[in-house]
């Protein structure tokens, strides 16, 4: 592997890994936010969309839950394989 390109993958892999712990924090802050402010939430959202307090909590989850594997499969993997790449060289 040329030094080249050996830096552009170094590169990579720490812009990959800044995107996922990016990503948790972004996911950290939807938690605490709707743990915190969940009465405000559903005001605000309840009473412009007619949404009960379990639709909301589901709507939230699966956002969540949305938001963990698109963080997982867009930034983790890759990084991984990436540093297993440059690990082996």
């Amino acid at each position: 592997m040329s030094d080249a390109t050996r830096e552009l993958l170094e590169t990579a892999r720490n812009v990959l890994f800044r995107c996922w712990t990016l990503g948790f924090v972004v996911l950290f802050i939807w938690f605490a936010a709707v743990l915190l402010l969940g009465d405000v939430i559903l005001n605000v959202h309840g009473s412009m969309f007619g949404l009960s307090k379990h639709e909301l909590d589901v709507i939230f989850y699966c956002g969540m839950g949305l938001w963990k594997l698109a963080v997982l499969a867009c930034f983790f993997i890759p990084w991984l394989s990436i540093r297993m790449v440059l690990k082996k060289s």
